[in-house]
């Protein structure tokens, strides 16, 4: 008898467990409007120290908070289009590492001083498909503002930035239209050599 009861006892601590480490998970999750805001608190605080840090400085602390906040892959496939199903299974890594590369090099470069800049939560949207528009403006000094609009889907489970329009200009048709002309053109190897040119460019 003493037996079963030990059993039982068990049994309820395994539940038990289990349904904690759910709500922790759960805890963890951020909704689309903190993955934007987190992301805006770390590039503000490397804007602040911008000249100190350098670019290499800057790469380094933003390298973490775009690869957790981003859906960098997805961004990807998005900018090449139809050509990513072409493209070979080591083509599609090599293309997802440089875009990586080139978009923190760019956060880096553009994101460089600070001047008293702060963003400011505007509102958010459901889109049709399942996905998030989070809407901000960065204040800058002397009454200037740039409107952002994060554009994000749950990747497993957890909300990601797939693209970000400023002031109405999209950051992924830009690089899509620049960016598949050369691959259709020239080809592979022509793309790669590309973005590695716009790195080197902003690490200049």
């Amino acid at each position: 008898m003493s037996v079963m009861i030990e059993k039982k006892y068990f049994f309820i601590l395994i539940i038990f467990l289990l349904a904690l480490g759910s709500i922790n998970v759960q805890a963890k999750q951020q909704t689309a409007k903190q993955v934007v805001e987190v992301f805006q608190s770390k590039l503000l605080k490397v804007m602040q120290r911008g000249k100190t840090l350098g670019f290499q400085g800057r790469y380094k602390k933003l390298e973490k908070a775009i690869n957790t906040s981003h859906d960098l892959t997805k961004i990807t496939r998005v900018v090449i289009g139809r050509e990513w199903v072409k493209l070979s299974e080591e083509q599609q890594q090599k293309l997802v590492v440089v875009f990586t590369q080139l978009s923190i090099a760019a956060y880096a470069d553009n994101f460089k001083e600070f001047s008293g800049e702060s963003f400011k939560f505007d509102s958010e949207e459901e889109t049709t498909r399942g996905g998030m528009i989070v809407h901000t403006y960065l204040q800058i000094p002397d009454n200037k503002t740039v409107k952002f609009d994060y554009m994000l889907k749950k990747k497993g489970g957890n909300w990601r930035i797939i693209n970000i329009i400023a002031n109405g200009v999209s950051d992924l048709a830009l690089k899509r239209s620049e960016f598949t002309s050369i691959l259709k053109k020239d080809g592979f190897d022509a793309l790669i050599i590309k973005i590695n040119e716009k790195i080197e460019t902003y690490a200049k």
